[in-house]
């Protein structure tokens, strides 16, 4: 038995491996035919852009390679078809690589950039004193017994955490190991309806307040960086939480009696549950400086973030470098440069950078123009409603997403030509609040495992199956939508987002 399941689980991989060399040349394919067909409305540049992008995405769909491996081949191709093209301004000159080379790295000088790196750094250093699961436990301590208690004290913990950790993966590794202790202790097997039950509540409010939280999620800030560096305009954390904090608030709500009518658990009381609480708090001991230290840095930190542009003029970059700075200090730090350097995940600001660099370049090039007016244009969405545009672009966004396993990569791919179908639409401050709403839809994670990290990181615990993650996902993917609809209609045009 176990010979046939390992010969199985050997054949699965070789299958998957095929399919994955299989897509990697499929995407070198893709990127001559974008090159070799004429198109005509657009320059070479322009064209290299959409073969670019068409690379991509084959590769961020299909993980020919990982992420940061694609990103790397991304800035290669880039400086070497736009290097050895003819320069535009210059006719009868190459543009030259070195100037190539900048183009494809330009992502890395954006100021986002630096925010994604704190971000990441200050999860780390939530990690690192264990600061986040100690929240966690506290409030689950007071959540008490009851299943349907249990289920709210997930989503609390969610949004709690969603203020100070900056990656829904690690608030998603904070709380999932202690709900399915909760459930080992009462006796039940790890793939229980009632591990069910807790682990997706638990991962789909982590993407519910993705939305609701500039910081939240590095998705948002790839939004943010195409916002600031092509609409002219920024957005601070204060001015987002106020668009968005209400649609999270709504469907956190909504999830809670999606979840409970959705997956009906084998008991409605877990004895014992409290205790194992206190027994891990207690494991854990009393508050350590580095605890209390990072506690205040936190809370400082997000007092700058909410009053940024209000009290102060420093933004959310600015205030977040210096606060990792603060942390790396000897003595009054919470952790050393060489625990940060072993536990940061580097490639993830290497894909976040190229990702940028990638809708620049689109967007630069008058691509992503091209591309908006090819895909939108021919529905007349210019001339619709701005009710009726959101809803088609949604509806498209939410499919498309479908086929994404990176929110970041998904955002990196769709704002620039967001950015671009805003332009033509007669709506307020040159269409940023259209495009901060499909940002919003890029955060849905609803509807598979794969659909985010943090569903991928409680998938493999084997608590739930993806059967049972549709079936809460359909019903949470149409609430938002209807949400994003409703808030539209009411709220977002109340407070002139659009």
């Amino acid at each position: 038995m176990v010979t046939t399941a390992a010969t199985a689980h050997e054949e699965k991989e070789a299958s998957r491996s095929k399919v994955k060399i299989i897509s990697f040349f499929l995407a070198f394919v893709a990127l001559a035919a974008v090159l070799l067909v004429p198109i005509e409305g657009i320059e070479w540049q322009g064209q290299i852009a959409l073969g670019m992008l068409a690379f991509a995405v084959i590769m961020w769909v299909t993980e020919a390679v990982s992420y940061p491996v694609s990103s790397v081949l991304i800035i290669s191709l880039i400086s070497l078809l736009v290097g050895l093209s003819p320069d535009p301004e210059t006719p009868g000159e190459v543009f030259g690589t070195g100037p190539a080379l900048s183009m494809a790295l330009s992502g890395f000088s954006s100021g986002a950039v630096a925010l994604v790196a704190a971000a990441l750094a200050l999860a780390t250093a939530m990690q690192a004193t264990g600061l986040h699961r100690r929240i966690a436990l506290y409030v689950l301590k007071i959540a008490g017994e009851k299943t349907s208690r249990i289920v709210a004290g997930a989503i609390i913990i969610s949004i709690i955490l969603a203020f100070f950790v900056p990656s829904a993966t690690a608030r998603a590794g904070a709380v999932v190991p202690i709900l399915l202790g909760m459930v080992a202790a009462f006796g039940l097997a790890v793939d229980s309806k009632l591990s069910a039950l807790l682990v997706i509540t638990a991962v789909q409010a982590v993407s519910i307040w993705n939305v609701g939280i500039k910081t939240a999620a590095a998705q948002n800030l790839v939004a943010i960086g195409f916002i600031e560096d092509q609409m002219g305009q920024t957005v601070s954390w204060g001015q987002w939480f106020l668009w968005a904090a209400p649609w999270s608030v709504l469907m956190s709500i909504a999830l809670y009696f999606i979840m409970r009518a959705a997956i009906k658990p084998e008991v409605d009381h877990i004895e014992g549950g409290r205790a194992l609480v206190e027994k891990q708090l207690a494991e854990m001991g009393p508050m350590t400086g580095a605890e209390k230290r990072l506690t205040a840095i936190a809370v400082v930190l997000l007092g700058f973030w909410a009053t940024e542009g209000f009290l102060h003029p420093i933004n959310s970059s600015t205030i977040t470098v210096a606060a990792i700075a603060l942390m790396l200090l000897p003595g009054i730090g919470v952790m050393d440069f060489k625990y940060a350097q072993d536990n940061i995940n580097w490639g993830t600001l290497i894909v976040f950078a190229v990702g940028i660099s990638l809708g620049s370049f689109l967007l630069e090039t008058g691509a992503a123009t091209w591309l908006s007016e090819q895909t939108f244009g021919a529905l007349g969405i210019a001339s619709m409603p701005i009710l009726a545009t959101i809803a088609i672009v949604s509806l498209f966004n939410i499919i498309i997403h479908l086929g994404f396993a990176s929110a970041t990569s998904l955002a990196s791919a769709l704002i620039p030509v967001f950015i671009a179908l805003a332009a033509t639409l007669d709506v307020p401050n040159g269409g940023i609040g259209f495009v901060v709403i499909q940002q919003f839809v890029i955060c849905f994670g609803f509807l598979l495992p794969i659909s985010a990290p943090q569903n991928m990181l409680a998938y493999g615990t084997g608590a739930f199956t993806t059967r049972q993650f549709l079936k809460t996902g359909i019903p949470l993917t149409i609430a938002g939508y209807l949400l994003v609809l409703l808030l539209s209609a009411t709220y977002w045009q109340w407070i002139g987002l659009l």
